[in-house]
C-alpha cells in the first residue's frame, strides 16, 4: 500500500493528481502539501493537507521528520515550482533550494522509498542545429544568455538527477510537454491568451503539447513505478505553433524575428501578461516534438487525451475557408 506525499498539490495538476491517487485502492494515505489555505477532506483517513512554506529549509525539515515520518509516506512526487517567469530570490528558492532540501532529508527519512520529480521539456536545448525529437539524451538549456527561471529548472532537473545510483532512494525524473492550461506555469499557454498572437516570420516549429488528463497519468504511472531514471513524457499531438494559434481561436500575425524581442517587451509594458519573450525563443523559433519511447516501455505510459481546445478542427476551417474568400474578394475589387 502506497503512502504519498504530494507537493504543488494546489495546482490544477496537483487536484487531479490528488483525485486519481485516492481513487486508487493501493494508496493507503496521500499527505498533500501546498502554500494556500487548505481545502476540506476529499478523503477523511486517507487525506490530510498541510500549508508548508517550503522556501524555508525549516519548515521542510519540520514537515518532513514531522508528518513524513509520522505517516510512514514512502513516495514523493514533487511538484511544487514558481509558476511565474520571474528573476526573485523566492522563485529561486521554490525552484531549486526546496528540492534540494526535500530529496535531501528524504534520504534520511526510513520510510522514504521512492521521488518522483515532475521537470519540463523547457529544459531542452532549442537550436537550428539540434534534433527536433527530444529524448532523454538531448542537451539541456544551459548558457549565459539562458533566462533565469530555465536555468532554475535545469538545475533543479540536475541536482536529483545527480542522485540517481548513490541514493537508496529510487528516482524518476519526468521532462513533460507543455501543458496548455491556465495555472499551470506554461509559457505556451500565455503565449495564446491575447487575440494576436505574433510568430517569427519564416518559422512555423513543430510544438508537442499534453493534456491535463495525460499529465496525471504519467505522474501516476511513476509514483507506483520503481523505476529510476529519466523519462521524456510527450503528449497525444503535435503540430505546427501556427496550428495552436488557430485552434486557441486568435490571429496568426507573422513578423520579422528582430521585431519579437521589442514588440512583447512593449506588450508587457503596456497591456500586462506572463508571456515573456527570452524564456520562450527556442520553442517559437524551433520547437520539438518528445521521444516517449522510454517511458512507453519502462512506465507503460502512453499518451491518449487530446488537448481541450477552445476551437475545433471543423471551426478553424470554416473560418480559414471564409478568410480565404475575402482576401479573394478585396484582390478581384483591387483593393490589395
Amino acid at each position: 500500500m502506497k503512502r504519498v506525499l504530494l507537493t504543488g498539490a494546489t495546482t490544477p495538476i496537483g487536484r487531479r493528481l490528488v483525485r486519481r491517487l485516492l481513487e486508487d485502492p493501493g494508496v493507503e494515505q496521500v499527505l498533500a502539501v501546498g502554500i494556500e489555505p487548505g481545502r476540506p477532506d476529499e478523503a477523511p483517513g486517507r487525506y490530510r493537507y498541510e500549508r508548508v512554506d517550503l522556501t524555508r529549509e525549516r519548515h521542510v525539515r519540520r514537515l518532513m521528520f514531522g508528518s513524513v515520518r509520522e505517516l510512514e509516506v514512502d513516495t514523493i512526487v514533487d511538484m511544487a515550482t514558481h509558476r511565474q517567469p520571474e528573476q526573485s530570490r523566492r522563485a529561486h528558492l521554490l525552484n531549486v533550494e526546496a528540492t534540494r532540501h526535500l530529496l535531501r532529508f528524504a534520504e534520511r527519512v526510513p520510510s522514504v522509498r521512492r521521488y518522483v520529480y515532475r521537470s519540463y521539456s523547457e529544459v531542452y536545448a532549442r537550436t537550428n542545429d539540434l534534433p527536433a525529437l527530444l529524448d532523454e539524451f538531448h542537451p539541456l538549456r544551459m548558457g549565459p544568455k539562458t533566462p533565469a527561471w530555465i536555468l532554475d529548472r535545469v538545475e533543479a532537473d540536475l541536482a536529483v538527477c545527480a542522485r540517481m545510483g548513490m541514493s537508496e532512494v529510487s528516482i524518476a525524473v519526468l521532462r513533460c510537454a507543455e501543458c496548455l492550461a491556465p495555472e499551470m506555469g506554461s509559457q505556451l499557454y500565455d503565449y495564446v491568451q491575447p487575440r494576436v498572437c505574433f510568430r517569427p516570420m519564416g518559422y512555423d516549429p513543430m510544438v508537442n503539447v499534453i493534456s491535463e488528463e495525460d499529465l496525471v497519468e504519467a505522474l501516476s504511472r511513476a509514483a507506483r513505478s520503481e523505476a529510476e531514471g529519466v523519462f521524456t513524457i510527450p503528449g497525444l499531438e503535435a503540430m505546427p505553433l501556427s496550428a495552436i494559434i488557430a485552434r486557441w481561436g486568435r490571429r496568426d500575425v507573422p513578423v520579422p524575428g528582430p521585431l519579437m524581442r521589442p514588440l512583447y517587451t512593449a506588450r508587457r509594458a503596456t497591456v500586462g501578461g506572463e508571456f515573456h519573450y527570452p524564456t520562450s525563443r527556442g520553442l517559437l523559433h524551433f520547437g520539438g516534438v518528445l521521444d516517449g519511447t522510454r517511458a512507453r516501455a519502462v512506465l507503460g505510459y502512453e499518451p491518449r487525451t487530446p488537448v481541450h481546445w477552445p476551437v475545433s478542427l471543423a471551426e478553424v476551417g470554416r473560418r480559414a475557408r471564409a478568410e480565404s474568400g475575402r482576401s479573394l474578394r478585396r484582390w478581384i475589387a483591387g483593393d490589395d
